[in-house]
């Protein structure tokens, strides 16, 4: 039985926090076969990625993109800081390329659950290595090693509505590829390789609400899946750009 449960307890999160013992505190009894999926805001928080539009200077790239989109210069500038390719300018969005490779919608910068009218919070710089380190100090402070995701909500093509995703991922399979195996009347199976990592984030948000501050969940029977060794990441789940039919 898969269960995920969204945790109460944790406080508003601010830059240079001890996240893990936050999390270690809200989170209680941990086992080595949990997978603890965090919404990445509290991690970017803690990191200090948080920018203040009253100190950016856009420059005219950005101003006339603004102009074009009906958004805020400084905000624009934020996300071109944040992107390695801009993609599609459109309809009040700047799908970019980040510098992680994600694509998204405005480079994952938002202002929303973000304290204070005139800041926007951004991904992490390293999610992937972010997930290792607070894996790490779990270990160190409780001895356990769950695994851990760090996560974002991604709109996607073709399909309305936003569902979380993984950015950043240690201890876990993120990918379990079933090409070659059989299906049950004996098929050899061509395509099938489920992005276990995302589908564990997209069962994490259904557990908590958007508006209910509970940024932690903690998923339990997913242990198969979980791994002794941190793993190659959600780097793992990006598309190489020569491999994608879109771009």
């Amino acid at each position: 039985m898969l269960s995920a449960v969204a945790l109460e307890g944790l406080p508003e999160v601010r830059p240079g926090d001890d996240l893990p013992a936050l999390i270690a505190g809200a989170a209680g009894t941990l086992g080595d076969g949990d997978v603890l999926v965090i919404a990445h805001k509290i991690v970017s928080k803690a990191e200090g990625r948080i920018r203040v539009l009253s100190g950016v200077a856009p420059g005219g790239r950005a101003v006339d993109l603004a102009n074009e989109l009906g958004k805020d210069a400084r905000h624009v500038q934020v996300i071109l800081d944040e992107s390695r390719q801009v993609l599609r300018a459109s309809r009040g969005v700047l799908i970019c390329v980040t510098r992680h490779g994600f694509v998204c919608a405005n480079a994952g910068v938002d202002a929303s659950n973000v304290p204070g009218e005139d800041a926007v919070v951004l991904l992490p710089r390293d999610p992937d290595g972010s997930a290792r380190r607070l894996r790490a100090a779990l270990r160190r402070r409780v001895g356990a090693a769950p695994a851990v995701l760090i996560t974002d909500s991604f709109g996607r093509a073709w399909r309305h509505g936003q569902v979380d995703i993984a950015i950043g991922c240690a201890g876990l399979q993120p990918l379990d590829d079933w090409r070659g195996r059989r299906d049950t009347t004996g098929r050899e199976l061509k395509a099938t390789w489920i992005a276990v990592a995302d589908e564990l984030a997209a069962a994490a948000d259904l557990a908590r609400t958007k508006d209910g501050a509970l940024p932690l969940v903690l998923i339990r029977g997913a242990g198969r899946h979980v791994t002794a060794q941190d793993g190659p990441g959600a780097a793992a789940l990006v598309r190489p750009e020569a491999e994608d039919l879109f771009r």
